[in-house]
């Protein structure tokens, strides 16, 4: 008898695979996200990118700015627009605590996944980030690529 997956409905619906290489991930945090229900259905589809996106805090608010969450087509007159604000939700404790990491010079909060949890809820887990310069992502490309070789040479050997 087959085992069944423990956490059937997580999914992940979008990540930003850049977030690693152009910046260095200090700590992440779960958050939630107000969406409406075309946006819900549109995900479910699996249609949006958070690469372009980044979190702010505006107004004791925090806020993801420029993600994409496509039309859902069925959705007629009632849909949504597709790079509208999103509010996060988090707790006032863990925002006085972000808007404190990203006062620090060169601190940012960048959207690093977009999944359905395991009780099928959206959430977004950002990271308080500090940028990379070009000389960093160049040590993060040749250890990868390094690590890259190894791995075959193990194989071969």
């Amino acid at each position: 008898m087959a085992k069944e997956p423990e956490n059937k409905n997580y999914k992940v619906i979008a990540e930003n695979r850049r977030a690693r290489f152009d910046y260095f991930i200090e700590s992440d945090l779960e958050v939630g996200i107000m969406l409406t229900g075309s946006e819900v259905k549109s995900l479910r589809t699996g249609q949006s990118n958070i690469a372009e996106s980044y979190a702010s805090v505006e107004d004791g608010e925090l806020w993801l700015i420029n993600g994409y969450i496509a039309a859902y087509k069925q959705a007629g007159v009632f849909g949504h627009d597709e790079r509208r604000r999103r509010k996060l939700l988090v707790s006032r404790k863990e925002l006085a605590r972000l808007w404190q990491a990203i006062g620090r010079e060169g601190m940012t909060l960048v959207p690093l996944v977009m999944y359905f949890n395991h009780r099928g809820l959206v959430k977004l887990k950002i990271g308080v980030a500090k940028g990379k310069k070009v000389s960093d992502k160049r040590e993060t490309s040749a250890k990868r690529d390094w690590n890259r070789q190894k791995q075959r040479l193990l194989k071969q050997g």
